[in-house]
């Protein structure tokens, strides 16, 4: 990557100092960090900058009058709203800046072709772009952006980290975790159950698996909201089992009232657990939604695909999903994102 000057806007100071050390990492590659909207103008038309990185915490208003007052200034300019308020995105985000972007299609992810970071206490496989894995071919799927399949050593995980601007859902499949946060919570997650995090305008968590003997496996799920920089929250639900018996559940939606936990954005889960051979069918919830889909373990013929095990398949352009099981014992994560971010 050539040599790159960015300006990184911002209001939580903890996040900005995080990314201005996750970019000075790259070689060639230096951050001048400002919380202030006003100067950044004059900083922008007075210093050499290629990427004006928008963090957390500012107006909406500022974010797009930045936009434009740079592409008056100079094309060559690129102004990137950072989504996640760490290392996860950023190499993404900056390598799209400067390429033309793909149109999202229908998707198929075999399992043994997703990316994968392993370390003496994490094996994290990874459906998209995330961290070290870049493949511009996967960066996302609508607005689901990171789908990353963690497994943790026991006692280890992630310590305090910064989020910002992400819905992240948590969906533990064996053993338990450990969450803690700057909001106050400190909580254990296990299998059964599923957790959310509103990041919004910041906040610092840890992850840990909890267990002293056992490992803790789980789903992360990162969604882009549709709006940024709204105030952070937590929650986290007991799934009752019984109602994903040979049929979907709702487990998470746009609606604080409806079934499951609730994001920022207009987005619906549904679990499944099924007998070989069960038939069934989804049917879109918003028009112009799309439906990825995750085989968290057995089989299942899915619009007239094959997938096994940790596959994934996202489909769009469609009014109703049909799906047959081919094993028993089969789960099945769907997940109905919008295919255009706000």
């Amino acid at each position: 990557m050539k040599m790159l000057n960015f300006l990184v806007l911002g209001k939580n100071q903890e996040i900005l100092v995080v990314l201005k050390r996750i970019i000075e990492k790259n070689e060639g590659w230096k951050a001048e960090l400002l919380s202030s909207e006003n100067k950044a103008y004059d900083y922008i038309s007075n210093n050499k900058v290629d990427i004006v990185l928008l963090s957390s915490g500012l107006e909406d208003q500022f974010e797009q009058d930045i936009k434009a007052f740079c592409e008056n200034l100079d094309k060559e300019v690129k102004v990137i709203q950072h989504y996640g308020g760490g290392s996860g995105l950023l190499q993404s985000e900056v390598n799209i800046a400067f390429s033309k972007p793909d149109e999202t299609k229908n998707v198929l992810h075999k399992a043994d072709s997703r990316g994968k970071t392993e370390n003496e206490w994490l094996i994290s496989e990874k459906t998209f772009s995330f961290g070290d894995y870049y493949d511009p071919e996967r960066i996302q799927f609508g607005a689901l952006r990171v789908l990353n399949d963690d497994t943790l050593e026991a006692e280890k995980g992630f310590g305090v980290h910064p989020h910002d601007n992400m819905e992240i859902i948590s969906i533990p499949l064996e053993g338990s975790l450990e969450h803690e946060d700057s909001l106050g919570n400190k909580l254990v997650i296990k299998s059964g159950e599923i957790q959310v995090m509103s990041a919004g305008t910041g906040v610092m968590h840890s992850e840990f698996s909890k267990s002293d003997e056992e490992l803790g496996k789980f789903l992360q799920i990162w969604i882009y909201p549709r709006k940024r920089n709204v105030n952070p929250r937590y929650d986290q639900i007991t799934l009752d089992k019984t109602k994903s018996k040979n049929r979907f559940q709702q487990i998470l939606s746009p609606d604080v009232d409806d079934e499951g936990v609730w994001i920022y954005q207009d987005a619906w889960f549904h679990l499944g657990n099924f007998e070989n051979t069960t038939e069934t069918q989804y049917q879109i919830k918003k028009k112009g939604n799309g439906v990825y889909a995750f085989i968290i373990k057995g089989s299942a013929e899915i619009d007239g695909q094959k997938l096994e095990e940790r596959d994934g398949l996202g489909v769009q352009d469609i009014s109703e999903l049909k799906i047959k099981t081919t094993s028993e014992n089969t789960e099945i994560l769907l997940m109905e994102v919008p295919m255009e971010i706000n």
